[in-house]
């Protein structure tokens, strides 16, 4: 077997450049205030609109990173139901998605508890509610138990397979996983950026779960950040930054695992990202800005229950043509009280039909 960074006799010791990281941080921690203190400035509608706005982008892209896609409408649904958010008519998300959202805001809103084995196994057994990773059945709210080989990451087709790492046998994930959550829950010994960066590195190198350990790493992430920022709101996501550098973020992953303990590049790699993700904040709050300025706009115009749900919709970035039977399903009600609503905001033009017509004919917001 190729020497991995768990069998160096001083794993888990990192060590790394502190002149370079030091040079990377300074600008990452100054961002990272200006934004929370651009947020904190705002009114607390307009925060939690950023918040809902994040935490969907965060499960959205965390899980699109694995190769998983969830529909956004059903996260965004789930979120705003757990936030006391409105949820604009949107049906229940299905046990798959709900599991993730549990896990990002246990991550998160509760991220001055401590991490422990039973809970990031808790956070396992949301992930996975049928006990099946696709079709195959998988050791649930446990360690895995390597009972069919070892525990590998692998691509190609049968017979040219690659394999990316192998993780430690199955014996050591006990011993492994009680140093990890007593370290992780102590006092950082280094800034809490670089924390955030390392727990991420030693959670998917142990790799303790048949399946999921990329989006708990994730979360697990997203939790050091938040004790670092010592706040549950999230405005920007690290999740999102890495599916768009996917490639970049394996290519790191499998390069320091393979490599020894001196952990500059992925420290570099993973400051990097996070300075993306916070200047990519500045579009999702100028999305959430935008949304507010509107229903500034309508804020004296007489608007029905169905009419503010539809239109909040549109604002939160509705996919595809809206038609009167998809209004109809939006606001839950038949398609003639669907075209009278439309046609009582294209009186006022408030909504205006897109190009095309007869059995074609959708419609658009005029602002």
């Amino acid at each position: 077997m190729s020497k991995y960074i768990y069998n160096i006799p001083s794993w888990p010791e990192f060590t790394w450049d502190k002149g370079l990281i030091g040079d990377a941080l300074v600008p990452v921690r100054h961002d990272q205030g200006r934004l929370l203190g651009r947020m904190e400035a705002m009114g607390l509608r307009l925060r939690r609109d950023a918040v809902l706005a994040t935490l969907t982008e965060d499960v959205v892209k965390t899980s699109e990173i694995e190769g998983e896609s969830l529909a956004r409408d059903d996260v965004r649904s789930s979120l705003a139901r757990r936030l006391g958010l409105e949820t604009a008519g949107l049906k229940p998300a299905d046990r798959t998605v709900e599991g993730i959202v549990e896990i990002m805001l246990d991550a998160t809103r509760a991220y001055d508890k401590p991490l422990t084995e039973r809970r990031l196994q808790d956070w396992h057994a949301a992930l996975f509610p049928t006990g099946r990773s696709g079709v195959r059945k998988i050791t649930v709210a446990d360690w895995r138990k390597d009972e069919v080989g070892p525990m590998q990451v692998v691509s190609g087709a049968i017979g040219k397979e690659h394999v990316h790492y192998e993780a430690p046998p199955s014996g050591r994930l006990r011993e492994e996983m009680k140093g990890f959550v007593t370290w992780f829950n102590q006092p950082p010994t280094c800034d809490p950026v670089l924390h955030a960066a390392l727990a991420h590195l030693r959670f998917v190198t142990i790799h303790p779960f048949d399946d999921g350990n990329g989006r708990i790493a994730r979360a697990i992430g997203d939790m050091a950040l938040a004790r670092c920022e010592q706040t549950e709101q999230r405005f920007y996501s690290v999740s999102s930054q890495i599916r768009h550098e996917r490639n970049a973020y394996y290519e790191i992953l499998e390069r320091t695992q393979r490599g020894n303990l001196e952990v500059t590049d992925w420290l570099l790699w993973f400051l990097d990202t996070v300075a993306r993700a916070l200047a990519n904040a500045d579009t999702l709050l100028a999305g959430v800005l935008h949304k507010a300025a509107i229903w500034d706009r309508l804020q004296d115009e007489a608007l029905s229950e169905r009419q503010r749900k539809v239109i909040n919709r549109l604002l939160d970035g509705f996919t595809g043509n809206l038609t009167t039977s998809k209004w109809a399903a939006l606001a839950q009600t038949s398609t003639d009280t669907a075209l009278r609503d439309i046609t009582n905001l294209l009186d006022r033009g408030i909504l205006v039909k897109a190009p095309g017509g007869g059995r074609s004919t959708n419609y658009v917001l005029a602002f």
